[in-house]
Order: C-alpha cells, then structure tokens, then sequence
C-alpha cells in the first residue's frame, strides 16, 4: 500500500510521535551527509530528516543538495538533537528534482531584497517570502470571511471598462490595433470604431463606480480584484497592478462608512495575529534586525507586532480635515520646518508624513480623516451644505499613513452632473452611472483598500513589490 503524503506542518505535531509518514519538499539544507532539512511550504519550520549513510547509496546522497526536491519515508521520533521537537528517521529516499548546488541562487546564506526581486520566481522558497504568501493567503480569506459574515455579496466588476474611475487619466489602454499603422479617420486621429471593442478602452483603476451599480440592487456589496494604474512612480509604496477592496453600501452615509472600515481593519488584523503566529514572529524578528542598522531617528518606534496589536486595542480617532489642518500647522515639526511638504494654508493636499505624524505623534492611535476639501477630492463624492468640503473619509496608520480611503456617494443627479461638468467629466460617457441616480437613487456610501497597502502593514516590509508574487512597476514586467 503506497502511503499518502504528509504535510510538513503536521508531520511536526507532537502526537505523530511513532507514526511512520511521508513528507515531500525542497532541501533547505544537508547537513554531515546526515540531517536533511525539508520545508514544502506549509510552515514557517522545516522538518529534520536523519539518514543513515550507511544505507543509502553515496551517488544517491549527492544529489540531496541545496534546492532540490525530495520524498523521505520513515518514523517520527521526539529529536536528540537541539532546534526541533521532533525529527524523521528516514527509511527511504526518493530524489524528485535536482537542483545543481553551483547554479541555485539561493544557497543557505542571507540574501538582500533587491537581490530577491530578480528572481521572484524562486523567492517564494525563503523564509521570508514564503511567510508572506502564507499571510497574503490569510488576509484574503479573512476579507472574504469578514463581508461574507456581514451579509455582503462579492460581485466581480471588469478588468476592461471604458470610463476612468478616478478622472485622473493615467490608465493602460487595451487595443488589437496595429501599433505602427493604426487606422485613422477622416481627421487623422486613431479610429477606434475599428477596434476589438468598437471604443476607446482601458484597464480598470477601481471597481468601485460598477460596484455601485450593484448597491443600488443588492444593498451592500464587495468588489476585490486587480486595478492597474500607469503612474510612472518608483516609489515604495506605488505599484502599476496591485488589488483593492472595495465595499458599496446602500442607505449608508459617512458614519456607517467609517464605523465598517474600523470593523473590517480590527477584524483583519486581529485575524492574522490569531492565523499567522509563527510567520509574524519571524517577520517581527527580522524587521527588529533590519531596524538596528538604521539611525535612531529613522527607527520605528513600535515593533510589528507591537503596531498590530496597536490597531486591534484602539478605537480610531475620528477628526475632521480642518482640524487636522490647524493641528499640523500648529506642531512642532511644521514650525520647525521639519516637513518636506509644510503645512500653511487650509486645502493642502496631505502627504504621507502628515498622516503619520497624526497617527504615531498628536493621537497615538489608527486615526479617520473626514470632509476634505472637494477641491482635492473626486467627482463622485457627496458634497456638504457648507459648499466647501466632501463627504470623504481616509484611515491613517502607523507606518503606512492612508490605508485605505472612500467617501458617502453623491446621490443627487443635479449635484452630481454639476460637478463632472466642473471636472470635465465627459456626461455622455457615463449615461450608465447617471442612470442610478434617475432610476431610484438612494443614499450610499463605500471605500477602498488598497490590498497591498494592508500587506506592507501586516507583514512590516518597507517595499511593496515585496508583498505582491509579481510586481508590475514602470520598467519591469518579467513573468
């Protein structure tokens, strides 16, 4: 009888002790041309297997190296050894891979980030990476746990969309058009009464204005799917295809909006804390060596786990944008011009710094912005009585600033027509999205959360191509 697999992460419990099994995965390393240490993904820990060289052929044990796949059989024992309860007594060996020690680049030794996003084929398989798949996994099934108990429906809104969510304009075309000959019109521009689509279309930025077309129907909704933004930025915290949440909800205004993100925020991150121990205590270790080799004042001042445990045990505070504004410009770092971007007049635009300093200095808790000015703020925000400001809502953390950000919808057709045309928003092409607001038009409101965004807080890595399998940034599309 042939024995099925065992994964490594039960291979490993205490209660396996006597048990004979079989576990398959990737050598990590091969110690004395005896102990053999196998990981196959399923934990953070590998599982020591103990050869006897004696009787195992000598051209089999050289190809137990570093990298290559293996499937040892044999009893579970409590370990003589130090660094695991318990360890395999290998009765069989199998090679399933080969993996020559002098091409693999991941050879047992430290290994930088930037060196690690060369061959994001193979990162997966260190330590670090593969805690982060582990978590990624972790946090998207909690975001799908989380609505679904709610009583939200996920709806799946295009990747491909001819209207542009944000008015921003910075989007990927989609087009079957010869790039060198494209047909033109009698005007001499591109013709797209030719192409696939018979219009001008793009890659999606948010599936929040689809999303709202299924509030109107099935009251509260959720969208999460992949959002592409052609902004030629480099930084840590941009990346061109990353994935957002987004939820919709009818007869919902501002309040509600900003009561289900500090729900879903505390949910999320509680939900990792309790699912992900091991992966974050070593995620947590390692950012704790990272932090000792940069300059004191560059330092976090809480560990991961510690600002984890900082948004579960605090109710966020909530402050609206012109109180914020008089707070910054009043501070020290302001006065002192210790911001890069100083605070001086109401309708400042606020940046990353200013967000932190409000969350991690003045309230020392996860903190909500609200009613920024409209002037800074899409079309489709609600406009207040005071003519000036939005319904809109941002929620700062510590470390990141904004994580994610929304607003109570406009409702009103008249208000809402007005201000596309302010914008130059073209009407005619969003007949579709008027149309919710002719046809029975209610009030509603709804956020998103960029993913990846919730990633670089969870697993406290500095650099966002380092929580997404395949980043896509300007330049750099391998995969």
């Amino acid at each position: 009888m042939i024995m099925k697999r065992t994964k490594i992460s039960q291979a490993l419990a205490a209660e396996m002790i006597g048990k004979e099994v079989v576990v398959k995965g990737w050598v990590r390393t091969f110690r004395s041309n005896r102990f053999i240490a196998i990981n196959d993904g399923s934990t953070l820990h590998n599982i020591q297997a103990v050869v006897d060289f004696e009787n195992f052929d000598e051209a089999l044990l050289k190809r137990v190296t570093t990298g290559s796949c293996v499937s040892v059989a044999g009893e579970v024992v409590a370990s003589q050894g130090k660094g695991q309860a318990v360890e395999i007594i290998v009765k069989s060996l199998e090679i399933l891979g080969d993996a020559d020690p002098e091409k693999y680049p991941l050879q047992p030794k430290k290994h930088s980030l930037e060196f690690l996003r060369e061959i994001a084929h193979l990162r997966v398989r260190t330590n670090t990476f593969g805690a982060i798949y582990r978590v990624r996994h972790a946090m998207i099934f909690a975001v799908h746990n989380f609505f679904n108990e709610r009583g939200f429906y996920n709806v799946h809104t295009p990747i491909i969309t001819g209207s542009d969510a944000e008015g921003a304009g910075e989007m990927f075309r989609v087009t079957t058009l010869d790039p060198k000959s494209p047909t033109l019109d009698d005007a001499g521009n591109v013709d797209y009464k030719t192409d696939f689509f018979d219009k001008e279309t793009n890659l999606t930025v948010s599936g929040q204005l689809e999303g709202e077309t299924a509030a109107m129907a099935l009251s509260d909704i959720y969208t999460f799917g992949p959002t592409f933004r052609a902004e030629n930025s480099n930084t840590t915290r941009h990346l061109a295809e990353f994935w957002m949440v987004e939820p919709e909800m009818a007869f919902a205004d501002l309040d509600d909006n900003m009561d289900l993100a500090e729900e879903m925020m505390q949910y999320l991150v509680k939900y990792a804390m309790q699912n992900c121990k091991d992966d974050l205590e070593m995620l947590n270790n390692r950012e704790v060596e990272e932090q000792k080799t940069k300059p004191q004042n560059e330092r976090n001042e809480l560990t991961l786990l510690e600002r984890l445990q900082f948004v579960i045990e605090n109710n966020f505070e909530r402050v609206t944008y012109t109180e914020a504004i008089d707070i910054l410009r009043n501070s020290k770092p302001n006065k002192k011009k210790k911001f890069k971007y100083l605070i001086d007049e109401w309708g400042a635009d606020l940046q990353s710094e200013h967000e932190r300093f409000l969350v991690e200095k003045h309230f020392k808790k996860p903190v909500v912005l609200y009613n920024y000015p409209k002037d800074i703020k899409a079309f489709y925000m609600r406009q207040n009585d005071d003519g000036k400001t939005v319904a809109a809502m941002d929620v700062l953390f510590p470390g990141i600033g904004e994580i994610i950000g929304g607003a109570q919808r406009e409702e009103r057709l008249e208000n809402l027509t007005q201000r596309m045309n302010e914008m130059d928003i073209p009407l005619e092409e969003m007949e579709w999205y008027l149309d919710t607001r002719r046809f029975g038009t209610a009030p509603h409101s709804g956020f998103g959360l960029g993913f990846e965004r919730l990633m670089l807080f969870v697993t406290g890595m500095g650099n966002i191509r380092d929580v997404i399998p395949f980043p896509r940034t300007p330049g750099n599309a391998e995969y």
